[in-house]
């Protein structure tokens, strides 16, 4: 059950978690885990690569004959043995990107909003007459003080896509508190979901979140 904060910090009430993140979660943590290897697999750029042997520049002549020398035979100084010379199987460019369907995606991103309201780490803020100016408001608001946002828990702050201006103050107030990360709605993802000890919604993102997961709700038995 979520706690409705105001911008003072002051507790105003115990809000109703939403019936459609009132699921089991049990048997979707396979559906969470490919969502997330598939966001973490999507950012790799697949940009490394070595040269081969066919490719490394010199090494056309024979660097010694075949026999007589006492040493082994030698065909390239861009043999793969010696220093300089081309790589075996080094790695070439290549995608990484995988591919996983909306409605599993969706339903992945369900279950793990699921795990994070049954284990108590959404927090609803009011913002209602909301205006941070510094980033010491922002850090005593979610840490209770100043000091506190150095030891305190991992926290994602959600606002709406239409609060952009919000949004600006969040991402601008947050900018040096390391354990804070700033996001908007459309932009959440699963592993920001279940990477963060924490997740602050304002009170339109978690309005919407309700919304856009109302269709789940006949689920959630």
């Amino acid at each position: 059950m979520p706690t409705v904060i105001d911008p003072s910090g002051k507790t105003l009430r115990d809000e109703a978690t939403p019936a459609a993140f009132t699921g089991p979660v049990e048997g979707k943590r396979n559906a969470m885990f490919r969502a997330v290897f598939r966001e973490l697999s999507n950012r790799r750029a697949g940009t490394a690569s070595t040269l081969r042997r066919d490719e490394v520049r010199g090494g056309g002549r024979k660097p010694w004959r075949q026999k007589g020398t006492g040493r082994a035979r030698q065909g390239s100084i861009r043999s793969p043995q010696w220093t300089h010379g081309g790589v075996v199987f080094g790695p070439k460019p290549k995608s990484f990107a995988v591919s996983l369907n909306k409605k599993e995606r969706r339903a992945a991103m369900h279950a793990a909003l699921c795990d994070r309201f049954q284990n108590d780490c959404i927090t609803v803020l009011a913002t209602d007459g909301l205006a941070l100016k510094k980033t010491s408001e922002l850090a005593k608001l979610l840490f209770g003080s100043a000091h506190g946002a150095n030891a305190g828990d991992r926290t994602l702050l959600v606002y709406a896509p239409n609060e952009s201006e919000l949004g600006v103050s969040f991402e601008r107030t947050a900018r040096n508190l390391k354990r804070v990360a700033v996001t908007h709605l459309a932009a959440l993802d699963v592993k920001d979901v279940l990477g963060y000890g924490r997740l602050w919604l304002t009170s339109a993102a978690f309005q919407e979140l309700g919304a856009n997961f109302a269709d789940m709700a006949k689920h959630a038995s």
